[in-house]
């Protein structure tokens, strides 16, 4: 840690706050003309302004205080990048309570846990999303009210939901007239669990202070203005959907929420794009990759050469941020993060000046670097025993991360020394930072498997099908995949021989683990490798496999 020194004190306003409800009332005082696009239920588009907006959210104040949401309550989001979602965003909040981000691909074990080990007494959910909501209510949760959001009367919608009330007809009688009381910048806004690398999903509660200059420096970084457009892909039910709606609000940009959509078909996402003249966007390369894909089958190609993509969760292809900026002119921002660091740790937005005099392939490689820091954000990389390593782009150890976003411990949870470092947050993750500053992420530490953006614990799936009665052992090792980045393969070892169907290890992990997650292949072997000590050997197991996909591409 470190000694913070008081010099003589300042005559500044320091006891003002820093929350997320000056960014709305700002906005919506200043530019209240300024548009936000949302999809309709009917797959349509519709808009409203701030103005409209910040109304809403004062309705919804209100709304959630009869509910009797206070300050330190917990309200659940199930929904997709709705409007209704981005009003919550800021109504919570606002209150002094705290969005509880509800992970969506979260499996409904790991979910219920999560509504559970937050304590959240109130949930806001989607009609579509009902069967999620009343798995829950089954499970046994905490939950004391639900809260149907629908444009249809209540009494049109069925659900086996104890204690539901309706959104609209609430919020049609709510008044918008509400003083929002000023909330301490270090109270939680938001709360958004981990995926569960191992055990149970983690617990990471964000502080105001956090988001608001986590918005100011994405917002610096993107260049965001009022002139842009923003176009929220990234979930909001998970990582703050990378804080982009902090960061868009500061900058009083235009929004286009595209509500639910599907990885297999992202050619709304492409067409509102053009339609909007989107500036700015947030997603993984499973998303931009398929959108590639439908721009180069159109005859006229649209225009984003003022587009900045910010890309997360895996490093982009080379050939995916050519592609873009060959067709249409984009700008693949790499980002680097997690659920603990709000989530941007660096951006890789233009080249430095001291490198423009690289060679245009020089420079295209640069951009597969995760990129620079954020302002007020510090990386260490160390050495097994924490010695900090030279920045020379070669020599790699874990990346160490310390900031005013980034989390100095896990909600409720026992086990936070481990995971932190003289203060530093421990990613997991292995990587070099060269003479220049731009980190490169190498490797993991732990056998995890990353797929789609998302985590999935080999550790947990390997205990679940050891649960079967004719396994003798059990691996679940990552294997690079053309798409999903990684995706899990399972080796197993039968008492009596005989072939492990994929089928019955789905039935083992149902509940456990969501659908997406579930390995595609099983893999029966006599024995599995292990080390001199008698672990298993995943190294050998990855390396054995490693053209299992190669098909795919």
């Amino acid at each position: 840690m470190y000694d913070i020194i008081e010099g003589l004190p300042s005559t500044h306003g320091d006891h003002y706050q820093l929350n997320t409800t000056t960014l709305i009332t700002h906005a919506a005082r200043t530019y209240p003309e300024q548009e936000i696009v949302y999809r309709t239920a009917d797959g349509g588009w519709d808009r409203y302004t701030y103005a409209d907006c910040y109304r809403r959210v004062r309705q919804l104040g209100n709304v959630l205080r009869t509910l009797g949401v206070g300050p330190a309550d917990v309200v659940g989001v199930l929904d997709w990048n709705s409007k209704r979602h981005f009003e919550s965003y800021w109504a919570i909040p606002a209150l002094g309570a705290v969005l509880l981000q509800m992970n969506l691909r979260l499996g409904a074990e790991d979910l219920a846990f999560v509504t559970d080990h937050s304590h959240a007494k109130v949930v806001l959910v989607d009609e579509t999303l009902l069967p999620v909501a009343e798995s829950l209510a089954s499970a046994g949760v905490g939950v004391r009210t639900w809260v149907v959001m629908t444009d249809k009367p209540l009494s049109e919608v069925a659900t086996t939901l104890p204690n539901v009330v309706s959104f609209e007809e609430l919020m049609a009688g709510a008044t918008d007239e509400i003083a929002f009381p000023m909330i301490g910048e270090t109270s939680a806004y938001s709360a958004c669990y981990t995926t569960g690398t191992t055990g149970r999903p983690k617990g990471i509660y964000y502080s105001h202070r956090g988001i608001y200059l986590h918005a100011m420096a994405q917002a610096q970084v993107l260049s965001m203005t009022a002139d842009d457009t923003v176009l929220l892909i990234t979930p909001m039910f998970h990582g703050n959907c990378w804080g982009l709606p902090q960061s868009g609000v500061l900058a009083a940009t235009r929004f286009v929420l595209p509500g639910r959509y599907v990885a297999e078909d992202t050619s709304v996402l492409v067409d509102v794009m053009a339609a909007e003249k989107v500036t700015v966007a947030n997603g993984a390369p499973a998303i931009f990759e398929p959108m590639l894909r439908y721009i180069e089958t159109l005859t006229d190609k649209p225009d984003f050469s003022n587009t900045r993509m910010l890309s997360g969760a895996t490093e982009p292809p080379l050939s995916m941020m050519k592609g873009f900026h060959d067709l249409v002119g984009a700008d693949i921002v790499q980002g680097y993060g997690a659920t603990e660091t709000t989530p941007l740790v660096t951006t890789n937005r233009g080249i430095k000046p001291s490198l423009r005099g690289l060679t245009e392939d020089e420079q295209w490689n640069h951009k597969r670097y995760q990129g620079l820091p954020m302002i007020g954000i510090d990386i260490r990389i160390v050495d097994a025993v924490g010695d900090d390593l030279p920045h020379d782009g070669v020599s790699a150890g874990e990346i160490l991360v310390r900031g005013p976003w980034i989390i100095e411990s896990y909600y409720d949870l026992d086990d936070n020394d481990s995971r932190f470092l003289d203060g530093y947050w421990r990613s997991g993750d292995v990587g070099t930072i060269d003479e220049y500053g731009y980190l490169k992420v190498t490797d993991r530490i732990k056998d995890v498997i990353k797929s789609g953006g998302e985590w999935i614990s080999s550790i947990d799936m390997e205990n679940a099908i050891a649960g079967h009665p004719n396994v003798l052992e059990a691996a679940v090792i990552g294997v690079a995949h053309p798409k999903w980045q990684e995706r899990p393969v399972v080796l197993v070892a039968t008492k009596d021989g005989a072939d492990l169907p994929l089928a019955e290890v789905h039935a083992l992990l149902d509940g456990k683990f969501a659908k997406w997650q579930l390995p595609d292949v099983v893999i029966r072997q006599d024995s599995l490798p292990r080390t001199s000590v008698g672990k298993l050997d995943k190294k050998v197991m990855r390396v054995t496999h490693a053209d299992i996909y190669a098909q795919e591409a």
